[in-house]
């Protein structure tokens, strides 16, 4: 019960739309197996991205929960940037002025005066007006500050844009890069919910996290109970509970696939996707990709004529044909 899981995506642009990718996805919380574990979900989420070993440097755009020291260290160790909102408590602290050197003990003063992030909102006099570059907003008008300040959980500098939207509200972004200017910090971040998009696409669209493969002899628990600790019982049941979170991530990675390659069709050929698809959408936008969900039942309308269109010495199409239920499988009965 209460699987978490986390997962790292790829933001591309395809046409006039963009698309997270999913690369990888990891259950990281729901059972644990040694009270001597005291990594976070932050010290996962640094493991997963590590795990993919790019070569590439990149930002890493994330919500508020992100904003912490541990994802700023191990992000910036790999000499790429952190790009997040704040929380609105959030506080930081003028750097300290240039003075003549300092006589005496202790060392240098190195943070300056205490600011709320919140309270700098209200000042709108010291706020520039530029047009919105949130995706697919258009003719909207929005007032932004950029402040570079000392954050206390990591001690370095951190770019602060503090922005108000007259439809979405005010908000607090941070960034580690100290070089990028505010404009491309709003367009990023506001590119993040494409990746509540791609989760709701890989969960209603093709059931990446509809995974029911039960294990017999696993202790019930209580439904709320959260984490099932099972660091108490025998090797032989902890092993067990590990080869079943293994067939999990099998099926949530070969639902990750399935989704990329969901992706690259629509992107490669929306064209072909939109005449296949058969139905009527409101939201048909000329440069626009077709969903997921769009370009598997144009997938699957087309199915029955692939299947026949097809060499029957073709691996696949035997592969298909030999596992496939016509009494189950609409619009396939034709084939038999």
């Amino acid at each position: 019960m209460g699987h978490s899981c986390q997962v790292v995506s790829l933001l591309a642009e395809a046409g006039k739309s963009c698309f997270a990718i999913p690369l990888v996805s990891r259950i990281h919380k729901g059972v644990v197996f040694s009270n001597r574990d005291q990594r976070t979900l932050l010290d996962k989420m640094v493991l997963l991205i590590n795990s993919l070993e790019l070569k590439e440097l990149f930002y890493f755009i994330a919500d508020a929960y992100y904003a912490s020291h541990a994802i700023i260290n191990g992000v910036v160790a790999r000499g790429s940037h952190l790009i997040s909102r704040v929380r609105s408590n959030a506080v930081a602290y003028f750097p300290v002025e240039p003075t003549p050197e300092k006589k005496g003990r202790g060392r240098p003063k190195k943070y300056g005066m205490k600011v709320k992030l919140k309270t700098l909102l209200n000042d709108r006099a010291s706020m520039k007006e530029a047009e919105s570059p949130v995706y697919g907003e258009q003719g909207i008008k929005i007032n932004y500050r950029t402040l570079d300040l000392l954050w206390k959980p990591v001690g370095i500098l951190i770019r602060f844009v503090l922005v108000d939207h007259p439809q979405r509200g005010k908000i607090i972004l941070m960034s580690t890069d100290l070089t990028i200017n505010a404009m491309e910090i709003i367009c990023l971040y506001g590119l993040r919910f494409k990746i509540e998009v791609s989760f709701k696409q890989a969960l209603r669209t093709l059931g990446a996290y509809a995974y029911h493969f039960w294990m017999r002899n696993m202790q019930p628990i209580k439904r709320r109970s959260g984490n099932q600790h099972v660091h108490k019982r025998s090797s032989e049941y902890r092993n067990a509970v590990r080869r079943k979170l293994a067939a999990y991530h099998r099926h949530i990675q070969a639902g990750v696939i399935a989704q990329g390659l969901l992706q690259y069709i629509s992107s490669a050929f929306p064209s072909l996707v939109w005449n296949s698809f058969g139905s009527w959408l409101r939201t048909m936008r000329p440069g626009i990709c077709p969903s997921e969900q769009v370009t598997a039942i144009a997938m699957r309308n087309c199915l029955p004529e692939f299947l026949v269109d097809s060499s029957q010495k073709s691996i696949l199409t035997k592969f298909i044909l030999e596992r496939i239920d016509f009494s189950r499988a609409e619009g396939a009965r034709l084939v038999a």
